[in-house]
């Protein structure tokens, strides 16, 4: 666990001190997303008695794949990546409750109970396993249902996964910072228009998620952020704080591949390295390079050919994808 000069000095490095983005960062963010149609793929599927937003693409027979956000987020953090697979899966993205579309659960949220409802709701939709792709605490739920219902999960892709560091801080002042936070993200939407169309503004408000927030276009930050101010923030970060799985992560048996932004302000890098330790021979990490906390918007294009190599079972599927290290 880094001290916490060494976390300050990360910190100012990740925030101050960048060189600036290469031509490849972002390289996705163009209008295809915007070509696809979203609605066409929109349900509301009912889980424990309430509704959940979901993007469901279908197509009988394909391999599923589905994507889960992380806290503060929606489906929309993987606008860049869904388009991606269409063709090949059935891909399947929704909102937790909570967040985005779906309203709060019934029971009190915790890591355990998305987990179920994840589960529940792929049984709903009659899926029996899939690909499970989470960002965040995406990730953390993610590996939760690996563990907890090892039978729906083929493969686990987890990028910068919540779960492990956070067990380390103290949960007061993350609470207070969380409440505060959420209240800044209620600000920030509600005046959603004019800080996604300044370069400058998007960079004060996403600093601590993206390296470099102000080549994000205004309309993708604008979906990015639409999540902002939601219910389950607050109890969501509650749940992050009062549950963990460390001693359990050696029986999660599936291929995982651990993809992390070597400049994550939110999630120590170290994390990727500790969950590969833990989850075992099974686990792969890749690092992503000049990258912050989204990987997948960050680095689409080159997040999507890992994530193709790694679910067509390609050995080394970091091998011809540039910027990507072991």
């Amino acid at each position: 666990m880094p001290t916490r000069r060494q976390q300050l000095r990360g910190a100012i490095e990740n925030g101050l001190l960048r060189g600036g983005p290469d031509e490849t960062y972002a390289d996705g963010d163009d209008p295809t997303w915007m070509s696809v149609d979203w609605p066409g793929m929109t349900r509301r599927v009912v889980v424990e008695g309430r509704e959940v937003n979901v993007i469901d693409s279908g197509g009988d027979g394909k391999p599923v794949m589905v994507f889960i956000h992380g806290l503060s987020g929606t489906w929309q953090n993987w606008l860049l990546n869904i388009p991606a697979f269409l063709d090949s899966h059935r891909v399947i993205a929704l909102d937790l409750p909570g967040f985005g579309g779906s309203p709060m659960p019934r029971e009190k949220i915790s890591i355990q109970g998305y987990a179920r409802i994840v589960d529940e709701l792929l049984g709903e939709l009659g899926v029996d396993s899939a690909i499970l792709v989470g960002n965040s605490m995406g990730g953390f739920v993610a590996a939760e249902l690996a563990l907890s219902f090892a039978t729906r999960v083929e493969r686990l892709v987890l990028v910068s996964a919540a779960g492990l560091s956070i067990e380390e801080y103290r949960s007061t002042p993350l609470l207070v910072g969380a409440r505060i936070w959420a209240g800044t993200a209620t600000w920030v939407g509600a005046r959603g228009h004019s800080v996604v169309t300044r370069p400058r503004a998007r960079r004060l408000g996403l600093q601590l998620i993206a390296r470099y927030p102000e080549k994000l276009s205004p309309a993708l930050t604008y979906e990015l952020t639409r999540g902002a101010g939601t219910p389950g923030f607050v109890p969501a970060m509650e749940a992050l704080l009062s549950y963990g799985f460390r001693d359990r992560l050696a029986r999660i048996e599936v291929p995982t591949l651990v993809v992390w932004g070597r400049n994550d302000m939110l999630v120590p890098r170290g994390d990727a390295r500790e969950y590969v330790r833990l989850i075992g021979d099974n686990a792969r990490r890749e690092m992503f390079d000049d990258t912050g906390h989204l990987s997948m918007v960050e680095r689409p294009s080159r997040f999507n050919r890992l994530l193709a190599s790694f679910t067509a079972g390609e050995p080394a599927p970091e091998a011809g994808v540039e910027g990507v290290r072991a």
